[in-house]
């Protein structure tokens, strides 16, 4: 990719590959996310622990206002939207706060629960900021552990891909009786956990190293640090509503709304949009 991007390129870009405009969400999976946020839905809080009581209609008119939803509560099938200019508000927004971390030389934590789709693009973030100073953390690397979801425990254990954190899923056993070692785990899998960023900040925490500046992710990643206090910022679907409530709280920096399960390379030109704005280009 060559030459600055522009918000009209940006807008056009985001018009043509669907991460904002009219997304591939539905209109009905995102009023049945908003009504499972509203009941406390575990796997729809991802980590968050809302302050207000958010009723089906509350988080109808907060995501019509960040995200561009319609706020029409009798449009309930069919296509629903991403604002794209809110998009590229929350893309400065966040490139402001990606420069004042490098010009602090902050520490900086990455992870996401879309490996695939997104993350090169928060390895392209982690190496700008390097670049500039930052140290980026990787606690708990390897660490294993049971998690309980929906379809039922889980044996899993958080990794780094390019600074990355992810959560990988074992099939296998821990051992079996032979003595023998664990399998090798598969790739790492789609996650609305907030399990992985409390592992790593608790590793943090006991080894008496300092916690990171910044927790820059999705999902559980990002909704876990910002209720523990922590500087954190991210994407966000419009079918996941605990994110942006976490920002109208305070509890998360920047939510940036777009469709978050796309190509990856769908997500260069924004990546290198919030760099060029952050002065981190490289």
């Amino acid at each position: 990719m060559t030459g600055p991007v522009s918000r009209d390129r940006l807008i056009s870009h985001l018009l043509a590959t669907r991460l904002a405009g009219d997304v591939a969400t539905t209109r009905e999976e995102n009023l049945r996310h908003y009504a499972r946020f509203a009941r406390r839905d575990p796997e729809l809080l991802l980590g968050l622990d809302p302050f207000g009581g958010w009723t089906d209609a509350e988080v109808l008119a907060l995501m019509a206002r960040r995200c561009g939803v319609s706020a029409d509560p009798f449009h309930r099938h069919g296509q629903d939207r991403i604002d794209p200019e809110r998009t590229a508000d929350a893309l400065e927004r966040l490139a402001e706060v990606l420069g004042r971390t490098a010009a602090a030389g902050g520490g900086v934590l990455l992870g996401t629960g879309h490996p695939g789709p997104l993350q090169p693009a928060y390895a392209a973030f982690g190496r700008a900021l390097r670049a500039a100073g930052c140290t980026l953390r990787t606690p708990a690397r390897g660490e294993r552990f049971l998690m309980h979801a929906s379809e039922g425990v889980r044996r899993c254990g958080l990794d780094y891909r390019e600074h990355v954190g992810v959560l990988v899923v074992y099939e296998g056993p821990a051992s079996n009786n032979r003595g023998e070692g664990s399998r090798s785990p598969g790739e790492p899998v789609h996650t609305h956990s907030p399990q992985p960023v409390r592992i790593a900040l608790a590793a943090l925490a006991e080894s008496g190293e300092t916690a990171p500046d910044l927790v820059l992710g999705d999902h559980g990643w990002v909704c876990g640090a910002g209720r523990l206090g922590l500087r954190a910022a991210g994407f966000a679907d419009s079918n996941d509503p605990a994110v942006f409530v976490a920002e109208e709280e305070g509890q998360v920096d920047v939510t940036v709304p777009l469709d978050d399960g796309l190509r990856s390379d769908c997500y260069r030109l924004p990546t290198a949009y919030v760099l060029q704005l952050a002065g981190l280009s490289q």
